[in-house]
């Protein structure tokens, strides 16, 4: 700004002060128009906003010169110039007020000019009373401000003419332009119909059936009657060119003080926006001074670390350097020890340590001896049981074979029983009285069936007595099985083929990678062992028997029925593995203990995924005897 450098001043000196920036306006020094309709204020520089029109200009510096206190007076002083000048210099540019209102052409318009009205605008509608109608409807007003609700109206008189019969309606409209509208449509409306005011004058023909209407002129309120006293006291006589240059005073007084409110608006938001700008400033400094502050304070926060870092490792090196000085402080006093100890006789106290020693170390060397004795001792037991369980194994084999051969004897004896039964019964049938010979026969046989049925009642009694054998040979096996289960229940580990394992328990391996397939940390923990629980509880309801039976006659068997419900929403829910998973627990629990529901030990082949033979239990409890011996040798 030119006058800057210029002290300030009171608020008295304001109009004095001012002379010098309107001189500088007028001769030129200070530009405002910029071009024809665009001007800009020479003392705000610095806002945003540098482009006006004239009235916004008008209102900025007469807003900035009647401003707050919180302006100075040097700002009120240079604005106020500014605003003398734009009013006594550039008055010709001001926009002239731009007045919307309808233009009317022709010679009927010229009469519209012309024409003196009844305002605030009115219309009358004249009703005559038909035989049929009734009096107090017609003159409801609520009645006719519906019926003329098309024409929008303030409001409606209704008066009663007595001389024609018939009732004046009299709507009132709004005072201004949008008012003379609707008047003039209901004129046009009941003048296109050939019911104005000409045919009420005239009443010709069946007027007494229509209903006319016109917009409520001079001739009207001069006239005699109490429409024309109503129209007189409630509106006057206005000529349509006074009232629209009333409407355009107004209009242009309204665009004046919105202007003004406008540019008054406008100057706030300056003033918003430069607070604005200042604050942003602010914040940024405010943003800038903590950076730096987070910066110091890092760099501080290492340079400490490190300090700390060099006094620890100074003081980890003092102690090593401490410590290896007294090693050697130590080193020096044994030495100096021993030398003692040389130059000393040996007392009676060293001697019974050494005794005492002696005695510990043979007692912890007999402790040995008997662990080594106590581990052949059950090498050999084990060694026992299994060449017992052998012994038994072979016995029911043997059994077995003696079971199966009698057998086959007592089928043949039946075979030949009923042979020899048949025989008998064709020689009934076929004997003669005088045959000698066939009754000798038939004696004969009878005595041969007779021997046969008590062979065979013989071998059955040997076939009970070996059947019960069998039973109590199998009891024992299955005694030595679970006999060598317990022995060998420490012995066993995850690396032997030979392991126990529990038919009829869930492979919990499937439901913990389903699990963590889903689920995160420590809920699928949660979720496996509730899953897991779940399962094992349903494998153990004797009420629940998913199997089905496949094959015909003596192939018959029964298999896990993959369409019961419960397997289907496993599979879907949890996927094909923890499926396969319950399916492999149900068919050893139908196997091995159909009855019981609950999982059992058994000596499991796992390399080859089956029930263990005794005879490999066997062998693998030799091997392992040989290889302990072989250990021990070496």
């Amino acid at each position: 700004m030119g006058s800057s450098s210029e002290s300030e001043v009171s608020e008295s000196e304001i109009a004095d002060y001012s002379e010098k920036p309107y001189k500088q306006l007028r001769d030129g020094v200070l530009k405002v128009k910029i071009k024809a309709d665009t001007f800009k204020c020479p003392f705000c520089s610095g806002k945003k906003k540098q482009h006006y029109k004239y009235k916004e200009l008008l209102a900025h510096s007469t807003g900035v010169a009647k401003g707050s206190a919180s302006r100075n007076c040097k700002q009120k002083a240079n604005h106020f110039a500014l605003s003398k000048y734009l009013q006594n210099e550039l008055a010709g540019d001001a926009e002239p007020p731009r007045l919307q209102m309808t233009v009317y052409s022709g010679k009927q318009n010229q009469g519209v000019v012309n024409d003196v009205y009844v305002w605030p605008w009115m219309g009358i509608v004249i009703s005559p009373l038909g035989r049929n109608d009734d009096k107090g409807l017609v003159l409801d007003k609520a009645y006719w401000l519906k019926k003329l609700a098309r024409f929008n109206p303030v409001e409606v008189e209704t008066i009663w003419v007595e001389e024609d019969e018939a009732v004046a309606v009299i709507p009132k409209f709004s005072s201004g332009m949008d008012g003379f509208k609707r008047a003039s449509e209901l004129e046009k409306e009941y003048g296109a119909k050939r019911c104005g005011k000409k045919e009420w004058s005239y009443k010709t023909g069946d007027w007494r059936l229509k209903t006319y209407g016109w917009c409520a002129r001079a001739d009207d309120y001069n006239s005699q009657g109490l429409v024309a006293e109503y129209l007189s006291t409630v509106g006057k006589l206005r000529s349509f060119s006074d009232i629209s240059k009333e409407e355009m005073q107004n209009r242009s007084i309204v665009v004046d003080d919105l202007a003004d409110k406008i540019a008054e608006k406008n100057e706030v938001l300056n003033q918003v926006q430069y607070k604005y700008k200042e604050e942003s400033i602010s914040l940024r400094r405010v943003l800038m001074e903590k950076d730096t502050l987070d910066k110091t304070y890092k760099e501080e926060t290492k340079r400490m670390q490190e300090i700390s870092q060099r006094n620890v490792y100074r003081i980890l090196q003092e102690k090593e350097m401490l410590s290896k000085k007294l090693e050697d402080r130590m080193k020096d006093l044994e030495i100096w020890s021993k030398e003692l100890d040389k130059k000393e006789a040996l007392t009676e106290l060293e001697r019974q340590k050494l005794e005492e020693e002696k005695k510990k170390n043979n007692a912890a060397s007999s402790s040995l001896q008997l662990a080594s004795l106590e581990q052949k001792r059950t090498d050999d037991r084990v060694l026992t049981l299994v060449e017992e369980h052998k012994r038994k194994k072979e016995e029911a084999l043997e059994k077995i074979r003696q079971l199966e051969e009698e057998l086959n004897n007592k089928q043949k004896l039946q075979m030949q029983i009923q042979e020899l039964k048949g025989k008998l019964q064709v020689m009934k049938h076929t004997e003669d009285e005088d045959d000698e010979n066939v009754k000798k026969e038939m004696k004969k046989m009878n005595e041969e069936l007779e021997e046969k049925c008590s062979e065979l009642q013989d071998l059955e009694e040997t076939n009970s007595a070996l059947m019960i054998k069998e039973r109590q040979s199998n009891d024992e096996i299955q005694e030595a099985r679970q006999e060598l289960i317990a022995g060998l229940m420490g012995m066993l580990n995850d690396r032997t083929n030979i392991r126990i394992k529990r038919l009829g328990e869930l492979d919990e391996k499937p439901f913990l990678k389903a699990c963590n397939k889903r689920f995160k940390g420590e809920e699928a923990g949660v979720q496996y062992a509730m899953l897991c629980s779940k399962w094992q509880e349903n494998l153990k309801d004797s009420n629940w028997h998913p199997f089905k039976r496949v094959g015909t006659e003596d192939k018959m068997k029964e298999v896990v029925d993959e369409g019961d419900e419960q397997l289907k929403n496993l599979k879907e829910e949890w996927g094909e593995e923890v499926l396969e998973a319950v399916k492999t627990a149900l068919e050893e629990l139908n196997e091995h203990n159909p009855s019981g529901g609950y999982s059992v030990p058994a000596l499991w082949n796992f390399k080859e995924n089956r029930k263990a033979t005794l005879k490999e239990v066997v062998e693998y409890m030799t091997l392992q005897i040989k290889n302990l011996k072989r250990k021990r040798k070496g």
